[in-house]
């Protein structure tokens, strides 16, 4: 017996379908598409209507390629390996004006989106008299051999926070920029900026003048926020594995590694469980509970290979030990603080648990 992670391939098809709600989304299936797997999720959301990928690694972006030739691909962070992109017909950031300056001719015949700091200050130009300047500069350079200005894009990395000012802040600050260019006779093929938690704060519409949305998490089945209905997205993973065995363990006694659990009562019974840290359970997930025969049972210690949960005389050997699916999902721990949806998902060691498509 050994854990197991399980995708539902329905199931993930019908949330991207719901998700989509028949609006124009980019994709993003950076870390190898959130670790669901690049070529499977790529091919599900191809199935669901989604044309247009971003991801933040090169050689995801030429993967993504040789998946779906005809797909419109957007490199989130910037290179320098201006050949690679150009062959695959990969469009990219413009993320500061030293990099343009520095590469302008590097970037001959490469799709390029300018890309606004805003709030998150990761990357971009700071304010409009930045972009005006390259722009401008543009306009000027008359050679046939030069980038081509596609987009303009920018992320809301206070989308999730509701009890703060700040994305009514970063959301005005970026529509003012854009506003002001496109006021002034500027186009561009393609404009996004919003993740999943601006999608759906907007209503799950793409927000005007804007081409796409630009989603990750959603689709892969978690809530970005905690005042989403559960209904609104599906998660399709299971985590789970089995009980090995049961002990009786008596009051004053001490399980697991340095004396992480005493034991309170005498006749406690505990479920050994054969998943641990080493696949890739957060130590702040084992603060909470795991379903065994659709019944909450909490986790008392964790170790690299197995873990303690107390029990009743209703589990049993053998019995399957659930630590995530549609009904004790990611999205819950995450709000409880275990740490952020992509956190938990990256976290798992596809190398120890088995991975299935069902």
């Amino acid at each position: 017996m050994t854990a197991i992670w399980s995708v539902d391939t329905e199931a993930f098809y019908q949330n991207a379908v719901k998700v989509r709600n028949n609006q124009s989304l980019m994709a993003v299936v950076k870390n190898n598409a959130y670790h669901y797997g690049l070529e499977f999720a790529v091919k599900e959301f191809l199935k669901a209507g989604i044309q247009t990928f971003s991801t933040t690694s090169l050689k995801e972006a030429v993967r993504v390629r040789e998946i779906a030739p005809q797909a419109t691909i957007f490199l989130m962070n910037a290179v320098y390996d201006f050949v690679t992109v150009r062959k695959y017909q990969i469009h990219m950031t413009l993320p500061s004006l030293s990099y343009y300056y520095d590469h302008k001719e590097d970037l001959s015949g490469i799709h390029v989106h300018l890309e606004f700091e805003n709030l998150l200050h990761r990357s971009g130009f700071k304010d409009l008299n930045e972009f005006h300047e390259v722009l401008e500069n543009d306009a000027q350079n008359k050679s046939e051999n030069k980038m081509i200005i596609s987009g303009l894009w920018t992320h809301f990395g206070y989308a999730d926070e509701f009890d703060v000012l700040e994305y009514d802040i970063e959301r005005e600050a970026w529509l003012s920029i854009l506003n002001t260019l496109l006021d002034e006779g500027y186009t561009f093929d393609m404009i996004h900026s919003q993740n999943s938690a601006s999608y759906y704060r907007e209503g799950q519409i793409v927000l005007p003048h804007h081409t796409h949305a630009r989603v990750g998490i959603a689709l892969y089945g978690s809530r970005p926020y905690s005042k989403l209905n559960k209904s609104e997205i599906q998660q399709s993973l299971t985590v789970k594995s089995n009980v090995i065995q049961v002990r009786e363990v008596n009051k004053g006694n001490y399980c697991g590694y340095s004396f992480a659990y005493e034991v309170t009562k005498d006749y406690t019974h505990l479920a050994v469980v054969d998943v641990g840290y080493g696949d890739g359970i957060l130590k702040s997930r084992a603060q909470h509970e795991v379903l065994i025969n659709g019944k909450c049972y909490p986790i008392k210690a964790l170790m690299m290979s197995h873990m303690f949960i107390e029990v009743d005389d209703e589990v049993h050997p053998q019995d399957e030990v659930v630590l995530y699916n549609n009904d004790i999902r990611i999205d819950e721990y995450t709000f409880k603080g275990v740490g952020a949806n992509s956190e938990q998902l990256s976290a798992m060691n596809h190398d120890s648990l088995i991975k299935e498509y069902i």
